[in-house]
């Protein structure tokens, strides 16, 4: 139930139906959809851990204080569902993640008066992480200097791209999204979802000095 996969008009739609399942099944159902996000849920605290805690902070333990503030609010999410699970429990990890910063960097500010879904802090964690995720995918374990190479020019590029662009490749690309959640995920229409994400490929194959070098991925 955390894939984006269109209901039949005459069946529930997918959110609808989660709703019914968590009303009906308690405490076991939210452990159940939450099995299936977790991967997902994962990636969203890799990519985005300030780098700085990398060594001090378990992203389990992240990972496992969301499910519980899930599992809190999960009657909260019942009373007006707005989103799909998945969305909301994704909201809820990230505001998680963001109290984790605060609290190891002294910043007081609540984090649930954050509206925003995702990070768009200023450090290197989602240029850093994306980067390195797609020079590994892209270039040969024997070209380790040009991996180097094109890290930099990737970073680079990414540093420069609009922040909405540079966090719709991370959610395609890291978070392994479809079009469809990225843009319940930023409050945009799938169409303009889709054309960020052109563009933005468009410019990092320009950074990566051939236009073949990524290959284009189905942006429906």
């Amino acid at each position: 139930m955390c894939e984006s996969d269109t209901a039949h008009p005459q069946n529930p739609s997918p959110t609808e139906a989660e709703v019914a399942y968590l009303r009906s099944g308690g405490d076991e159902a939210v452990a159940e959809l939450f099995s299936k996000c977790r991967a997902q849920l994962e990636r969203v605290i890799e990519l985005r851990l300030d780098r700085r805690l990398y060594g001090r902070v378990d992203p389990q333990d992240v990972l496992q204080e969301a499910y519980l503030e899930i599992a809190r609010r999960i009657p909260d999410f019942l009373k007006s569902p707005s989103t799909s699970f998945f969305v909301w429990a994704r909201q809820l990890a990230w505001q998680t993640l963001l109290m984790t910063h605060r609290r190891h960097f002294g910043q007081k500010r609540d984090a649930t008066k954050d509206v925003r879904f995702v990070w768009f802090g200023s450090d290197d964690s989602v240029s850093g992480s994306l980067a390195a995720r797609l020079v590994s995918d892209l270039t040969p374990p024997s070209q380790a200097l040009l991996k180097e190479e094109n890290h930099a020019d990737l970073r680079n590029a990414l540093d420069k791209m609009d922040r909405i662009d540079r966090e719709v490749l991370a959610l395609r690309h890291f978070e392994g999204l479809g079009n469809g959640q990225v843009a319940e995920i930023l409050g945009i229409q799938p169409t303009a979802a889709s054309n960020r994400y052109v563009r933005a490929l468009k410019r990092l194959k320009h950074a990566m000095g051939s236009p073949t070098q990524i290959a284009d991925d189905d942006v429906s």
